[in-house]
């Protein structure tokens, strides 16, 4: 789900965590200051309106901000880069897999994840950008993300070593070890990845990657990433034309100056429920 490397402690100024979460500095930030208590009043789950309607006919992906799954507030607002992230990271959060495909379940994973990412591991806030229910229910999960998202801007997360500065992250609920994932997580995984690559033009085949080509995990576990060039091929599909954008070259990521600082947390001695296995 997160950083499965040890890293250093947050120090007593709350920039410990290496992730350009903080508010200060010349590093590109554009959209001003957070709405006020961290809310978005006029959003009760946002439609991206930029992504063709599947030709199956079915609705465009939702998704629920933070206030909708009762979000505590971020230590401090996340940080804003004034640029594009090149890679979309696919993700597992090794909880068990819920037979609960419930609206009110997912707001329970999100906050149990926030919870864990703040006071597991001593970060600002949830680590990835966005998180997707067993259920299919998306949600914001970093602080800021849908506006940045929005702008075509990236949110600095703490979801994959030395690369946060680059990659946006989604949390997919549940252990991909030996059981696939079910219909509803792959339909709006698929939905939330054509999204992305459309604000952030970028070709499936390339952007879409899993956890472990970044860092030494075994997320998002072996079914799903045996996936993935599925993933990437129905993203293809369901943009038609739009599959054909600019993108990374592959192989050589752009890895913008200061990528690399380590996110907190020593997972040997985290809680068991979201330590990466």
């Amino acid at each position: 789900m997160a950083e499965n490397v040890p890293g250093p402690r947050p120090t007593p100024d709350g920039h410990g965590d290496g992730t350009y979460d903080g508010t200060g500095g010349g590093d590109g930030s554009s959209l001003g200051d957070p709405p006020p208590g961290d809310a978005y009043p006029d959003e009760a789950g946002h439609v991206p309106d930029d992504v063709p309607p599947r030709a199956e006919g079915r609705p465009r992906p939702v998704v629920h901000p933070r206030r909708e799954w009762k979000a505590r507030p971020p230590l401090r607002p996340a940080k804003i880069l004034d640029r594009a992230p090149d890679r979309i990271i696919v993700h597992h959060t090794s909880t068990p897999n819920s037979p609960d495909m419930s609206l009110e379940h997912a707001y329970q994973l999100s906050r149990d994840v926030q919870r864990f990412h703040m006071q597991g591991r001593g970060w600002a806030d949830s680590g990835q950008q966005l998180t997707i229910s067993r259920g299919g229910v998306v949600m914001e999960g970093r602080n800021r993300s849908l506006d940045a998202i929005r702008a075509g801007k990236h949110v600095v997360g703490a979801q994959a070593l030395r690369n946060n500065s680059h990659t946006i992250g989604i949390e997919n609920e549940g252990t991909y070890k030996t059981e696939d994932v079910p219909d509803a997580l792959w339909g709006s995984l698929i939905e939330v990845c054509a999204w992305l690559c459309v604000r952030y033009k970028l070709t499936p085949s390339l952007a879409i990657i899993g956890h472990r080509d970044l860092n030494d995990t075994d997320c998002p576990g072996d079914r799903l990433y045996a996936r993935l060039p599925d993933l990437r091929d129905a993203v293809a599909l369901r943009l038609g034309p739009q599959a054909l954008l600019s993108s990374p070259v592959p192989g050589v990521p752009d890895m913008p100056d200061g990528v690399g600082l380590p996110s907190p947390g020593d997972a040997s001695s985290l809680p068991q429920p979201f330590r990466r296995r």
